[in-house]
């Protein structure tokens, strides 16, 4: 197998041999992708059909099950595809599309959860100015920011990737990690490092950064307010502190799999670990958000029972 990108191939040694559990997990799989992508969908049609959701609040929330769905996608498609195979070998190509999708909507995942935050800090902490600062005109460019934000941020960080030569080609994992891809370097430079560092402040640290200082400043203000408004800011603001919650024991998941754990747990709690945020938080937005807001879950109702 020869060094050149444009040949070049990796083998994910995580598939291991399963035998003929490959077709229960087969049918796992598939059923957990079209649960988080009908889930979803059904949270994005909702939105979209009734006329009372058409707030920032909401687009902010469509936008996030968007992303769930492109997350998956980068994933699991690929799970499936390699279930029946023997070789499990992926190209240098179709390896960095698919970084370069799941990648990018980890970064648009905090990010949108940035915006979110910051929508509920203008909608606590200055409601009179709400309608002027968050006008859906100014919703759609924030979104459209957060996207082109999260691209560039990734190419940045790891476009260099690709022009890489490789001394092995051996992944332990059931996707394309760039982590476990710069180890198969030749040489593994300064650079390699850097770009990790860049897209972790960028992506994760700099969006939580501003997600605790908008709710720092919301609970600021909700100690001054009446039981009522506290009320009404906590059923708001809770599923999105649970979704932040949940993606920094991802992200803490992720980083022990990969830095200290290697060869103390088994590879099935390995595998687990690293696709943790992927199994997790495609399904808990939707249902976190569908059961938790008043006004999505009597849509969802309006919707389903409406002719009944």
């Amino acid at each position: 197998m020869g060094n050149s990108s444009e040949s070049f191939s990796f083998v994910l040694a995580a598939y291991g041999n399963v035998g003929a559990l490959k077709y229960m997990y087969f049918v796992m799989i598939l059923f957990w992708y079209l649960f988080i992508c009908v889930a979803n969908t059904v949270l994005i049609v909702v939105i979209r059909v009734d006329r009372r959701l058409h707030e920032p609040m909401y687009i902010l929330l469509c936008n996030l099950c968007v992303n769930e769905i492109n997350s998956s996608t980068s994933l699991y498609p690929l799970l499936l595809s390699q279930m029946f195979s023997d070789i499990h070998e992926i190209t240098l190509t179709w390896c960095f599309l698919q970084m370069s999708c799941m990648y990018t909507s980890a970064s648009v995942e905090f990010c949108s959860l940035a915006a979110m935050a910051y929508d509920r800090y203008i909608a606590i902490c200055h409601p009179f100015s709400y309608n002027v600062i968050m006008n859906t005109e100014r919703v759609f460019m924030l979104i459209l920011l957060v996207w082109i934000f999260s691209f560039v941020s990734f190419l940045l960080s790891y476009s260099f990737i690709y022009s890489l030569k490789f001394c092995g080609d051996i992944i332990d994992n059931v996707y394309c990690d760039h982590q476990l891809i710069i180890r198969l370097s030749c040489s593994v430079s300064i650079q390699s490092s850097l770009s990790i560092i860049f897209f972790v402040i960028m992506s994760i640290l700099l969006p939580f950064t501003l997600i605790s200082v908008s709710y720092l400043k919301i609970l600021a203000v909700c100690r001054k307010t009446s039981t009522e408004n506290k009320q009404k800011a906590v059923t708001t603001c809770t599923p999105q502190i649970v979704s932040v919650s949940n993606l920094f024991v991802g992200c803490i998941c992720y980083s022990i799999d990969f830095r200290f754990l290697v060869a103390q747990v088994p590879d099935e709690v390995r595998i687990i670990l690293a696709i943790y945020l992927l199994i997790c938080q495609p399904v808990l937005t939707p249902f976190m958000y569908g059961f938790n807001l008043p006004k999505i879950r009597q849509s969802c109702k309006m919707l389903l029972f409406k002719r009944i």
